[in-house]
Order: C-alpha cells, then structure tokens, then sequence
C-alpha cells in the first residue's frame, strides 16, 4: 500500500493536479468497463488489464493505475474517464 505521505506528494504529470487513492468501489466500476473494453489511456491504447489500484486526479478526468505498488505517472499511460 502506498503511503498517505507519499499520496500528498504526488501530482498529476499532464496538469499538476492532486491526486487521491481510487476507492474500492470505483475500481470496481472501472473495472466493469475494461472487462467491456470501454476505457483507453491517453496514447489511445484499449486498457485490458483489471486495475487493483489507481490515483485519480483532483478533477476526476484521469486515473493513474498503480501496479505492484508502483504509481504509474506516465500521461500516455493516464486512463481517461467519462
């Protein structure tokens, strides 16, 4: 799990924007559209890996997945959301 000091550091690579934990249920929900194969990522690739964590940022538009514990602030890799 990534630290709450760590969280407070961070920022979105594109905007500068805070960036806060996804909560279980909303993963849950991007997960149901990337097993629909309804999500993409800002190099315009089709996600389809389920996400177990994500950092969303402040205004909600992009999700950074975090995988093995490592956030994932690449802006092509950002997931855009609906």
């Amino acid at each position: 799990m990534i630290s709450k000091e760590l969280i407070q550091i961070l920022r979105c690579p594109e905007s500068h924007q805070t960036l806060i934990l996804a909560s279980d249920e909303f993963l849950e929900t991007q997960n149901q559209k990337i097993g629909k194969r309804e999500l993409k990522n800002l190099a315009g690739e089709i996600i389809d890996k389920e996400l177990t964590a994500g950092l969303l940022r402040k205004d909600g538009k992009i999700l950074y997945p975090i995988i093995d514990e490592i956030p994932v602030l690449l802006i092509d890799q950002g997931i855009v959301l609906e």
